[in-house]
């Protein structure tokens, strides 16, 4: 079974295609990757995939609901972690979950037992009624990865979650993804700029470019295919060494989710 297919899938922004007629699937409790430059199509397919922008053409399933026609279900099904920060500043930890707890319709009993769980997973459970800016960075992104899971999604999508974490929390973070897949089959998306994570993480990984798939397999088949030894050597020889330019801000998309969640 699929936790996520993609059929056709395109995006205009008037003549011009930032994705274009893409296909791939995401099986039930696979770890997938999706590499690419910078403007290669990556966000703008993650928004697609989680009701924050609707395709030209083409279509899409994930947990088995069209995030088009039935939009809410499909935000039930996942969590999201963005690139950039998108917790409340003004709030303490605590609040930070509790909201998106009421946010998402979990029940109050399991709320705070979840809360609690996942604030000592990420070990932020003394500083639950600090507030967010006295946070540092990775402290931020620990949070964040908290509050995404916290609805207990089938499906997880990370926007370089890792980005300026130290090791030992990179570390930390995936050991617990990785037992999370293993044990509730939670499906997890990710995308990252750090090739030695991907190569460690993803069970298969999809590169795209220029709106394109160019290919997609496990590290051992990319390797294969473009005769390299390591994911960035192959990643390089798919898609060059051209310097890109940057795709829409995680901000953003936190902004257009909330407007979408609130038009409910």
């Amino acid at each position: 079974m699929n936790a996520i297919e993609v059929s056709h899938l395109t995006r205009a922004f008037g003549d011009m295609k930032a994705v274009d007629d893409i296909s791939f699937t995401v099986g039930e409790g696979e770890i997938f990757a999706f590499l690419g430059p910078n403007g290669a199509g990556k966000s703008t397919t993650i928004k697609m995939l989680t009701t924050l922008l609707q395709p030209t053409s083409g279509t899409i399933r994930v947990a088995g609901h069209d995030p088009v026609t039935d939009p809410n279900s499909v935000r039930r099904s996942f969590g999201i972690v963005f690139q950039d920060p998108a917790v409340d500043d003004e709030l303490t930890a605590w609040e930070n979950m509790e909201f998106h707890g009421v946010l998402y319709g979990v029940p109050k009993a399991e709320r705070r037992q979840r809360i609690d769980a996942l604030l000592t997973f990420v070990e932020l459970y003394d500083r639950r009624d600090s507030q967010v800016k006295e946070f540092s960075g990775g402290m931020r992104r620990r949070l964040e990865i908290a509050r995404g899971l916290l609805h207990t999604p089938k499906v997880i999508f990370l926007d370089e979650p890792t980005l300026g974490l130290d090791p030992q929390t990179r570390i930390h973070m995936w050991s617990y993804l990785q037992e999370l897949n293993r044990s509730d089959r939670t499906t997890v998306f990710f995308s990252t700029h750090y090739m030695e994570e991907a190569e460690r993480v993803a069970q298969r990984i999809a590169i795209i470019d220029h709106g394109k798939i160019v290919a997609m397999g496990t590290v051992a088949e990319l390797r294969a295919q473009t005769s390299t030894d390591t994911l960035e050597g192959a990643f390089l020889s798919l898609t060059g060494g051209t310097i890109r330019e940057e795709e829409g801000s995680s901000t953003d998309r936190m902004r257009s989710m909330m407007r979408a969640r609130r038009g409910r």
